[in-house]
């Protein structure tokens, strides 16, 4: 049986990118990505409380603070992405297995957030690369989600080259809102 990914955040690296745990010292770095206002619109804050924008380096640590919490609530895990060459932060990637009752159930949702200078389809077609082959295996889930609105052309055709397919599904919120433009593969 492999690691369980709740007691020990996988580190996965490629020759550009590592994905790790996240640090409080990654605040600064994180905060160009969660201020950036060309970043943010491609976000997905589908059922979350907040939009993910921030100003302050004080709203950054206190969100690493809350996903710290989640991840120790075995809620979801949120890895840093970093770039080896640049030695920052550049965005964050999060996934857990959905329990819903619809279709997406048993669904490995991830959300990716870059820093809008990271939104090509090299780099987003490299970072996923990284965690799509292990995604069966940390979260026991048949399928993987993730959001691409229609503006994120890039983030789509990265997508697209990667397997997955719009669904004409929705993921429907714990308040019953319907939320739409999720792309799906099978792991």
């Amino acid at each position: 049986m492999g690691i369980d990914v709740y007691e020990q955040i996988p580190v996965m690296e490629s020759e550009k990118f590592l994905l790790r745990e996240i640090e409080d010292g990654d605040a600064e770095d994180l905060l160009k990505v969660y201020s950036d206002k060309d970043a943010v619109p491609l976000f997905n804050s589908d059922n979350c409380v907040n939009g993910f924008y921030y100003t302050s380096i004080e709203e950054m640590k206190d969100t690493i603070a809350f996903w710290k919490r989640e991840y120790q609530n075995r809620y979801y895990v949120r890895w840093a992405i970093i770039d080896k060459n640049a030695n920052c932060a550049i965005g964050t990637i999060e996934l857990f297995n959905r329990k819903a009752k619809d279709y997406f159930n048993n669904c490995g949702l991830l959300r990716l957030d870059l820093r809008s200078d990271y939104e090509k389809q090299d780099i987003i077609e490299d970072i996923l690369g990284l965690i799509i082959p292990e995604t069966r295996d940390m979260f026991a889930c048949e399928m993987i989600a993730t959001k691409a609105i229609s503006i994120a052309k890039e983030r789509i055709k990265a997508l697209e080259h990667k397997g997955f397919c719009l669904s004409e599904e929705s993921v429907i919120g714990h308040d019953g809102t319907k939320y739409n433009s999720y792309y799906v593969r099978e792991v």
